[in-house]
């Protein structure tokens, strides 16, 4: 089975957690890594929540060195499988399963979150970004994405209790950031277009690698 094929299948089997429909593209993929960035004089530690079938993976371990680790934080059963096979042989990767929100993270100068947000409720958008950008280092950046045009389509679309909670994930998101976002680019190449947002700790200087 492809990576794309298993990748449409558990859209259709969790919606809710899988979130896209395809897999990101390498444009996205590279906008996503743009802040995994040489370290400093210290080997780096990268953190990748739900990286799917790894498609961000690959870009993301192009640029880790020999002393660099990298995390990845996958609640897909299948999804986890998939990664165990394709980099269980490397020392630097280690594999968190089930949701991020259940581990105790360690600090990382770098982490890239494809989960979806839109399809959470308030309360765990905001304990999850609370979590990473806690788990930053000094000076670390937290890049993740949202695909363009979705959120004004679901705030007319929706309706009842589906628009409140709509309304109060997209409340959480905009003041993450207005508080923290030191970056924004639109990535047209993706099914469909997304927007990465890069964010630092609330004052303290992002690496603006890239």
């Amino acid at each position: 089975m492809t990576d794309a094929t298993l990748f449409i299948r558990e859209f259709v089997r969790t919606r809710r957690d899988t979130g896209a429909i395809a897999p990101s593209s390498s444009r996205l993929a590279r906008a996503l890594a743009r802040h995994v960035a040489p370290g400093a004089g210290h080997p780096r530690a990268v953190l990748e929540v739900g990286p799917g079938t790894g498609a961000v993976t690959r870009h993301i371990k192009d640029r880790l060195g020999p002393q660099d680790t990298l995390d990845l934080a996958e609640a897909n059963p299948r999804f986890a499988e998939l990664l165990q096979r394709a980099y269980g042989d490397d020392p630097r990767l280690r594999l968190l399963t089930g949701p991020v929100q259940e581990h105790e993270l360690d600090s990382y100068d770098t982490i890239v979150c494809g989960l979806p947000f839109a399809n959470f409720d308030a309360a765990t958008t905001e304990e999850i970004l609370g979590g990473l950008l806690s788990a930053l280092r000094p000076g670390g950046t937290l890049s993740f994405f949202a695909y363009a045009g979705i959120p004004p389509l679901r705030r007319v679309l929706t309706v009842g209790t589906a628009r409140e909670r709509t309304l109060a994930v997209q409340a959480v998101l905009g003041r993450t950031l207005r508080r923290h976002a030191f970056r924004t680019e639109t990535v047209l190449g993706n099914l469909p277009p997304a927007r990465v947002h890069h964010l630092a700790p609330a004052g303290e200087p992002a690496l603006r690698a890239g």
